[in-house]
């Protein structure tokens, strides 16, 4: 899938390479208006595995909004990421046009893991939970160190929890990405925790804007 401005990308399946430090996180929803040939142009993005820098990429579609996809992607840097939208991405991203709309893409760069050893892979995982937050300029390091003393202890302790990352863009964006075994696992987590977690956080006090949503994993879309 493309989506202009930040960036453009596709969406897809394969083996990831292995992960190996710093890396640039690329996070793209959309509306899809074919379904059938948006999944059929997820098959283009196979070659990606050869493309300098590629990492990873996994997607699938919103459990929250009907007909809503979303795609991550994991780049070693932003000069990788560059070469590669200059170079392969609107050949790759052709077989999908006119397939969905609204598409928006953000850009993050990873600042620290969530529970540990964080590694772009999809294989083990049934579902992901993204959290995008616009956060008070005076808040942003008080936000960061809730999340590194408060919110990833919890969320590393729970079981089915598998890997995750805390992303952070220009503008005092932030993203947090948590892959977990299944919905359920995920589900009994929210239930139990988050509203006491969020208390003791201050998260009201911090954030302008949040937005979330949990995302059934596509198999066939993992590269």
């Amino acid at each position: 899938m493309v989506s202009r401005g930040v960036g453009r990308e596709g969406l897809m399946g394969g083996i990831p390479a292995p992960y190996d430090g710093a890396v640039l996180v690329k996070w793209i929803r959309c509306t899809v208006v074919d379904r059938r040939g948006f999944e059929r142009g997820q098959r283009k993005w196979a070659g990606l595995p050869g493309e300098p820098g590629f990492r990873g990429q996994g997607g699938g579609w919103s459990r929250l909004r009907p007909g809503v996809a979303h795609v991550f992607s994991f780049w070693e840097s932003r000069a990788f990421y560059d070469s590669f939208m200059a170079r392969s991405h609107d050949r790759l991203a052709a077989a999908q046009s006119g397939t969905f709309k609204g598409a928006q893409a953000k850009l993050f760069d990873h600042r620290f893991d969530v529970k540990t050893g964080f590694e772009p892979r999809f294989t083990d995982a049934d579902v992901v939970r993204v959290a995008h937050s616009r956060i008070r300029e005076d808040r942003v390091e008080h936000y960061a160190l809730m999340q590194e003393k408060v919110w990833n202890p919890a969320m590393a302790g729970s079981p089915g929890m598998l890997r995750g990352l805390f992303g952070e863009a220009p503008g005092n964006e932030f993203l947090v990405l948590s892959m977990w075994r299944s919905a359920a696992e995920h589900g009994k987590y929210r239930a139990e925790r988050v509203e006491r977690l969020a208390l003791r956080a201050q998260l009201a006090t911090d954030v302008v804007a949040l937005t979330g949503d949990v995302v059934d994993l596509e198999p066939a879309w993992t590269v």
